[in-house]
């Protein structure tokens, strides 16, 4: 099988860095403080370390550990109120801090350049894309227009953008988001920086988006000998990125090694932590649980004395863990950490929940027929967003739906809850076919049977109102009790459901952290006692340790109130460890649907395959997985292929009939069907993504 593919990990380890190199940027002892007219807030107390010549240094930590601060801090960007107190941010040999703004100029850009989380943070919305980077050898390299509009349609290219010279005339709404992400680190690799400083660069991007662009970060990086400092969340990511990585709690370093040494020995708790609340695609809800890390990082000013992870730790131990003077240690050559008992903890492992039995799940809960969703927008245009949509699920089982943005999941969602209806199909509940009754038209046991939990919890907190408001008025509309006293109660137990004082229920929804507020928005899902959840990316937007506990939290209730729920993701990981069936789609279509095990095993659709291969994993000790690099666009919904939609894409493409002819559905077994040209038995002969490195 004839793949193009990319092992970053083994990149980032052939051009690691020698150590004895003067580093590049060195911080030492950095203070950051915000000063207000009443108070002072030390957003980072005491940080240090250093990014060498032609290294990729990943810098990770839960939000509000300072990782944003200290990048802000490098660029110079801290505002009227952001204050160095103490240190040095060396650069090149050069100190910055201090340095005047004529100077801090001539550096950002040039020598220095940064890449946002949102694209559009760093694109101004009336000016075209080309005149935006063409500012950049303007300023910086001292060239003509005519060279810097050249310069910059040759980096597009570089970036793999179709069409370089049409996309300079574009403005930014008229690209996608994997469009605009790349737009930017063209801007950013314009002057050809000494080190480029990533923070969050793909967070809410598809997985084959994001594993397009890091390939293309790490393939830059080679080609033009940049520094990388990348700024994440996202483990498994930083695993295969990055040669060193720094562990940021409460704005201090806790743990500091090589990707490789502290991937397979984490020593501090914190970080052991991090990895344990990573699903992976070797386990499930049956073999593994998550392990999400209790409490939350203080607050600047709730510090607490010694150890910032006290609190938290499992292993806090009172004389010892309180010093004050708790410094960062050798555990190894290369390898720092923050801990006092780091040589005698071991690492807790979370307990299995049990699992319901397949006879508990035999009753139908919902079934999906042919459903189909058009949306005319115009006399001779019309958008495909679902077609022929077929799948069910059983009382009790996690369904989970995935596929790239814009494939029709969340059309599909909008049409179960009846924010939308569909344009032809059945959607068979209670006896009753929902697909084209809206919300309005449903009669109220309908309404209160199906609920939704939306990516943004804003979505159903109201601002005004406590964050009680939204669930007494569900638990009053619905009926489910009767009398203020009656109705105080429900609330109290589903606060304690979801893991939460009452006492936060009085609070708005402006005072809680965003996990906080998705555990409201699941509280008010289960308040009206629904039997299918609509769950659309409940934890995309959350940290990892608040994933792990939302998910935790979310399995638990479904388990025990023998709840169906369609889950809806783009992080196939975590849908391995969550599903029990799976429904892959692509622009509006089902090219596969299965059992997990069925559709993360062998015989899988060459898509299905993509989105797998696009997994990052922490592991070091896994075997590396083949990466298949999906090139091209989506083709658009409106111009959809005649035959296969997945065709203009596909690595394993069997010919012009895949063109021409829609695929045969394939049915591999009485639960798992394909929908492709390749013959049964050779898509049966193929292994598991994950396997490829035993293929030989």
């Amino acid at each position: 099988m004839n793949l193009t593919v990319s092992n970053l990990q083994g990149a980032a380890v052939s051009n690691a860095p020698k150590s004895d190199l003067e580093p590049l940027l060195n911080i030492r002892d950095l203070r950051i403080e915000f000063r207000g007219k009443s108070e002072t807030v030390v957003a980072v107390p005491n940080l240090s370390f250093c990014v060498r010549p032609g290294e990729s240094y990943g810098l990770v930590g839960e939000s509000g550990c300072g990782k944003s601060t200290t990048a802000m801090a490098i660029m110079g960007y801290l505002g009227n109120t952001g204050v160095i107190a103490n240190g040095n941010i060396r650069f090149d040999g050069k100190e910055l801090v201090g340095a005047g703004a004529r100077e801090l100029r001539a550096i950002r850009g040039r020598r220095i350049a940064m890449v946002y989380q949102d694209p559009m943070s760093a694109l101004n919305p009336v000016k075209t894309i080309g005149s935006q980077l063409a500012e950049v050898p303007l300023l910086h390299l001292g060239s003509t227009k005519k060279e810097a509009m050249e310069m910059a349609a040759a980096m597009l290219e570089d970036v793999r953008l179709p069409d370089a010279f049409d996309m300079l005339k574009r403005y930014p709404h008229q690209l996608s988001g994997g469009q605009q992400q790349r737009v930017v680190i063209a801007m950013a690799l314009l002057a050809r920086p000494s080190l480029l400083l990533l923070d969050e660069p793909t967070t809410g991007l598809d997985v084959t988006v994001e594993a397009a662009v890091i390939d293309l970060i790490g393939e830059l990086r080679k080609r033009y000998s940049t520094s990388l400092l990348f700024i994440s969340h996202n483990l498994g990511l930083i695993a295969e990125t990055c040669d060193r990585v720094g562990i940021m709690y409460s704005g201090e370093m806790v743990e500091e090694g090589t990707t490789a040494e502290l991937f397979r020995k984490p020593r501090h708790p914190y970080t052991q932590g991090l990895i344990d609340c990573i699903p992976d695609i070797g386990s499930d809800k049956r073999s593994r649980a998550l392990a999400a890390i209790p409490g939350h990082i203080p607050l600047p000013q709730e510090r607490p004395e010694g150890c910032f992870f006290g609190p938290r730790c499992s292993g806090f131990t009172a004389g010892l863990c309180d010093r004050p003077d708790l410094d960062l240690t050798a555990a190894g050559a290369d390898h720092l950490v923050r801990c006092a008992r780091w040589q005698e903890m071991e690492r807790p492992r979370a307990k299995l929940r049990p699992i319901l039995s397949n006879t508990a799940q035999q009753q139908e809960a919902i079934d999906l027929s042919d459903v189909t969703k058009l949306y005319r927008i115009s006399s001779q245009k019309t958008v495909k967003a679902n077609e022929a949509v077929s799948f069910g699920a059983r009382k009790a089982e996690i369904v989970a739906l995935v596929g790239e943005s814009g494939c029709g999941k969340s059309t599909l969602a909008r049409i179960v809850t009846g924010l939308d209806s569909a344009t032809s199909g059945s959607i068979r509940m209670a006896g009753e076919n929902i697909a084209e009754l809206q919300a309005r038209d449903r009669p109220r046991h309908l309404l209160q049977s199906i609920q939704m939990i939306f990516q943004n919890p804003d979505s159903t907190l109201n601002p005004c109102h406590s964050a009680a408001f939204s669930i007494r008025r569900s638990i009053k509309k619905f009926g489910v009790r009767k009398g203020k006293a009656a109705i105080e109660q429900r609330v109290r137990e589903l606060f304690e459901m979801v893991r939460l004082s009452p006492t936060v229920g009085d609070r708005k929804p402006g005072q809680l952290s965003g996990g906080q507020k998705q555990r409201i928005a699941i509280a008010r899902a289960f308040a009206a006692d629904p039997s299918l959840i609509v769950a659309d990316e409940p934890v995309s937007a959350l940290d990892v340790s608040v994933q792990a506990a939302v998910v935790t939290l979310l399995l638990d209730i479904q388990r025990e109130k023998h709840t169906t729920m369609l889950f809806i993701s783009h992080d196939l990981a975590l849908v391995r460890h969550v599903a029990d069936k799976v429904v892959v789609m692509y622009l509006g279509k089902v090219m596969e649907k299965g059992t997990v095990e069925e559709v993360f095993g062998a015989g899988t659709h060459p898509y299905t395959e993509a989105l797998i291969s696009a997994i990052r994993s922490p592991n070091p000790d896994e075997a590396p997985r083949e990466r298949i690099r999906l090139t091209g666009e989506t083709p658009s919904p409106v111009n959809v292929p005649a035959g296969c939609r997945f065709a203009t894409r596909c690595h394993r493409r069997v010919g012009a009939i895949c063109d021409s002819v829609a695929p045969p559905i394939r049915r591999m077994s009485d639960t798992h069907e394909i929908a492709c040209h390749i013959e049964e038995e050779k898509l049966r002969a193929e292994l598991p993504v994950y396997a490829a490195a035993t293929r030989e």
